[in-house]
């Protein structure tokens, strides 16, 4: 093969990013509740956190098409909803600086049952905030940082910032 069609099938490939194991059960929520089948992706699991993320993605071509699947919270999304990132910020709430914005794709609003929203990546869990009509999770900011030109990223709202509900609703995953 030569090496331009290698490059084309690197960037052709799908990725489906989850932080752990245990998050595999809303790729059947995913079908079920919105339609979205991702069977032809290959899945990844990286671990929780910064450093896991970029050991674990640093290696995939930047035209890969990537899917974040994973949990997050929410002050005041309903639990169980569905959440289409549109960017993603650092979340540190005690100071200000200037930071790139990081834009994500987008479905288009095709599917009508994912509301739209911000995400906040944090290095630890949020227990609280005073943003609103957002998700908080710990990994999608380092993911977008890395470059990925097709980083999709759908979160499920496991929690209204409260550790204890989201250990309830994953059942153990740490």
């Amino acid at each position: 093969m030569a090496k331009n069609e290698v490059n084309r099938a690197l960037a052709a490939k799908k990725y489906i990013v989850m932080a752990e194991e245990g998050e595999h059960v809303l790729l059947d929520k995913l079908k079920e509740q919105i339609g979205l089948d991702l069977q032809d992706a290959e899945l990844i699991y990286t671990g929780v956190g910064a450093i896991n993320i970029i050991q674990s993605l640093q290696h995939l071509d930047r035209e890969a098409e990537l899917y974040n699947v994973g949990y997050a919270g929410s002050a005041n999304f309903d639990l169980g909803t569905w959440v289409e990132v549109t960017e993603v910020r650092l979340n540190h709430p005690n100071v200000t600086y200037a930071e790139p914005e990081l834009k994500l794709s987008v479905f288009s609003n095709q599917y009508s049952d994912i509301k739209q929203a911000i995400c906040y990546t944090n290095t630890d869990f949020v227990l609280a905030s005073d943003y609103k009509d957002c998700v908080f999770d710990m990994e999608l900011a380092f993911i977008a940082a890395l470059e990925f030109r097709n980083l999709h990223s759908l979160k499920y709202v496991s929690d209204n910032l409260s550790l204890h509900a989201y250990h309830e609703l994953t059942n153990g995953v740490q």
